[in-house]
């Protein structure tokens, strides 16, 4: 192929996201994003190390984006789960980190179960339009 010959570009070809990957994948993100003013707030309003608050915050922050991006398997949304759990502890941190938590834990049960709802009705849908 010379210099002046085009390249046929390459189309990739998108993966098909589940609604349960990106609604559990949106909320994750949330959290981080709220983490990070969480953790400025926290550093502030208690007597822990500033480098305790921050590096703490810092990984927590990390592995809620790094597990937004598994959340197609069964061991991601477990995990995410775990998570929720952990968010909902830093009330111990800050006592309004409960109220927070419990409102992400809230959201993170709500998406699970009606994102199975939407993705089972589909397959019936699909399943009856093959019969």
């Amino acid at each position: 192929m010379t210099s002046g010959e085009a390249r046929a570009p390459r189309t990739r070809v998108r993966r098909e996201r589940g609604v349960a990957e990106s609604l559990l994948s949106i909320v994750l993100v949330l959290e981080a994003a709220v983490l990070f003013f969480a953790t400025l707030a926290i550093r502030g309003l208690t007597a822990l190390p500033t480098g305790v608050v921050i590096g703490g915050g810092a990984v927590f922050l990390v592995l809620l984006v790094a597990v937004s991006l598994v959340q197609r398997y069964p061991w991601g949304i477990a995990i995410g789960g775990v998570l929720q759990v952990a968010y909902v502890a830093l009330g111990f941190l800050h006592p309004f980190m409960f109220v927070i938590g419990a409102v992400f834990a809230g959201m993170w049960v709500w998406c699970l179960v009606r994102a199975r709802r939407i993705e089972n009705s589909r397959r019936l849908a699909a399943e009856g339009e093959n019969a």
